[in-house]
């Protein structure tokens, strides 16, 4: 231990502690307000504030620091560019970032806040608020003609992220993308918008690898973490989903030529009033992809639409529903110390392909029983193979 704190005190000065995490204290430091005249009244633009400091800390040679004060502050859509040629940035916020109240300002763009080519970025902290109720409301009437949203915060094309202790409230759409990314950590990160806001997805993942998810909580209108192609070495730990439509690997299937999903570990989350617990969906058409070698241990599910859930017959709404048959071949999947409460009869669903079934899946230690104690559960199982292991509630439809 002390040799690891030495090498870190040498590779930087200063140490801080912030919620049992150590983080490097920067030598360049970049105040948005005192040096570049941030406003933190959430009124005047701050935009340009903002960039400014990024490029200063972008272009030191010495790590540096981003200082939002308590405040909040207003910012059109912004990329954050690199590549750096400082060490490591810091971005700690003590205030809060909000967006236009023009809901056609971000509207008609893809992202609000956008890193993008960046490397060793820390983002310490604060609130992200995206004001999406109107678009929301937009979407809701007949007819409309409303902007598709912004996600809030994409990281692309960059490496070494640690994402700690972020509060982001009513994203249009996705709340954090983490696209063409190697090496990121999120950790304390709080997501809320109401149960009905539609695709605010709370984590959205895909072509990246090594990502690790802790102690986090998700209340939104859509996945609490979706998990898409090209998604490998992913570790999601200590995280409460509810309300939303659960942790998904999915939707796959939409190109032919499509990156597969491997190792995926997700472990004590707890699942309350979703739509779904853990899921893996596909389209029912021709695809390259696969999923294999996931995981799904320590599980808790409170009156779960459809707690275990397999679906590679993937068609929201039967809607230009593609029937042909899914070329998603999806094996290697456990779920182990599985338990809780089901609203639905059927409580694992394993509706798998024709052509590609799915194999070796195993259950092991799973109790869903009924939220109605008058009721029991089931199971249902097409193209299913795998194996039970010790309690397994309802019975097991796996083939051998």
């Amino acid at each position: 231990m002390a040799t690891k704190l030495s090498l870190s005190l040498f590779l930087c000065p200063i140490l801080i502690l912030i919620n049992s995490t150590l983080f490097c204290d920067a030598a360049a430091s970049y105040n948005v307000v005192m040096r570049f005249g941030a406003k933190p009244n959430g009124q005047s633009d701050s935009t340009e504030a903002f960039l400014q400091a990024w490029a200063a800390a972008c272009a030191s040679t010495e790590s540096a620091l981003i200082y939002v004060p308590k405040g909040r502050y207003l910012l059109q859509p912004l990329i954050f560019l690199g590549p750096c040629k400082s060490p490591h940035i810091m971005f700690r916020i003590d205030g809060t970032l909000v967006a236009p109240t023009d809901y056609r300002v971000l509207g008609g763009v893809e992202n609000w806040i956008n890193f993008k080519r960046v490397s060793s970025v820390t983002i310490l902290g604060g609130s992200l608020d995206a004001k999406g109720p109107a678009l929301w409301a937009c979407k809701a009437k007949p007819n409309n003609s409303c902007p598709t949203g912004a996600t809030t915060l994409t990281i692309t094309y960059s490496n070494n992220i640690k994402i700690v202790g972020l509060l982001s409230l009513n994203s249009q759409m996705f709340h954090i993308t983490i696209n063409h990314c190697e090496n990121v950590e999120i950790k304390g990160v709080r997501i809320l918008a109401k149960e009905n806001s539609p695709n605010t997805d709370g984590i959205h993942l895909q072509f990246s690898k090594n990502i690790a998810i802790f102690n986090s909580s998700v209340k939104t209108g859509d996945d609490c973490v979706s998990i898409g192609p090209g998604t490998q070495n992913l570790w999601i730990q200590r995280m409460a989903c509810g309300p939303g439509h659960g942790i998904s690997i999915g939707s796959l299937a939409k190109e032919l030529e499509e990156e597969g999903v491997r190792n995926i570990t997700v472990k004590e989350v707890v699942f309350t009033e979703t739509q779904n617990g853990v899921r893996i969906k596909s389209w029912a058409r021709p695809s390259l992809g696969f999923v294999k070698e996931v995981k799904f241990f320590n599980i808790v599910m409170r009156n779960v639409r459809n707690p275990i859930i397999i679906d590679q017959n993937y068609c929201p709404h039967s809607i230009d529903c593609p029937n042909q048959v899914s070329g998603t071949k999806i094996s290697d999947i456990v779920y182990r110390n599985i338990k809780g409460t089901s609203t639905k009869p059927i409580a694992m669903k394993f509706d798998c392909s024709s052509k590609y079934p799915c194999t070796g899946i195993i259950l092991e230690d799973v109790n869903l029983t009924s939220y109605d104690d008058t009721k029991v559960t089931q199971s249902f199982c097409a193209h299913a193979h795998g194996k039970s292991l010790g309690l397994v509630l309802p019975s097991s439809c796996l083939l051998k």
